[in-house]
């Protein structure tokens, strides 16, 4: 015979499966479990760690125990860059992430700090600046609802965004169209872009801010923004909870042979 903790966390987890908790939900507090007869403190107690540890939940001090997505956001690669969404329409990244997977959003799920600071070494290095030169760096937290999805922070020269949008620290994002909007407003259209990934095990405060369960990795995202010109005309940094993505690339196979030939 299964124990108790055991036999609740099954129970909760049908309920879970059928909908009944939907994700982003809280589930009861344990002292209303408790009262309801499910068993003493340490049986629900065991029972959510359970579903935490399964992958289910997600638990951390003030916000309790939440019924995690388990459909995870389709994070586009090269398309969610397309101009046709941010110049000519209003889709910016993180909205068009959530197109793609069929979920609502609201803008007051991206809330942002502007400063300037003095430019971490990766990012002076990419912007061709000394050690220590001022930047602004204007932060993110994402969320889905009440859940957080990833942070990115945008490093950028402040000759190149002085007196736009991209300095105001207005919650959402930075107008029609979002940053790289901005961006071309101002002269600087985007051209093309490198990113590069990477997974880690998370800080103290990355499992605090974005309600981390335990031993789950991030994945930490470098996106250097370039002009035609060769221009870096923005460097970011992101960390993104590496169960809440599943990330997609689709893109035209190079064959630089070829293209060599036909330059000749």
């Amino acid at each position: 015979m299964a124990p108790k903790w055991r036999e609740l966390a099954d129970r909760l987890a049908a309920r879970i499966a059928s909908g009944e908790y939907a994700p982003g939900q809280q589930l009861p507090h344990i002292r209303d479990l408790v009262e309801a007869g499910e068993g003493s403190k340490s049986t629900v107690h065991a029972a959510y760690k359970a579903l935490e540890a399964e992958g289910l939940v997600t638990s951390s001090r003030g916000h309790g125990t939440v019924v995690r997505q388990q459909t995870p956001l389709k994070r586009l690669g090269i398309s969610r860059y397309d101009k046709a969404k941010w110049r000519d329409g209003d889709e910016v990244a993180f909205i068009a992430d959530r197109v793609a997977t069929g979920r609502a959003y609201r803008r007051g799920e991206q809330t942002q700090q502007v400063s300037r600071v003095a430019a971490p070494q990766a990012v002076a290095a990419a912007h061709g600046l000394p050690a220590g030169a001022e930047v602004y760096a204007r932060a993110r937290l994402v969320k889905e609802g009440e859940q957080p999805t990833h942070t990115l922070t945008s490093y950028y020269r402040p000759e190149h965004v002085e007196g736009t949008r991209l300095v105001d620290p207005t919650p959402g994002p930075a107008g029609r169209g979002g940053g790289y909007r901005v961006l071309y407003d101002a002269g600087y259209e985007i051209d093309h872009m490198k990113e590069e990934l990477f997974a880690r095990i998370p800080t103290a405060d990355e499992v605090k801010l974005l309600q981390l369960p335990g031993g789950e990795p991030v994945v930490e995202l470098h996106r250097t923004t370039y002009t035609a010109d060769g221009t870096v005309v923005e460097y970011a940094i992101g960390v993104h909870a590496a169960s809440r993505f599943a990330w997609e690339y689709d893109f035209k196979v190079p064959d630089s042979a070829r293209d060599g030939e036909a330059e000749q």
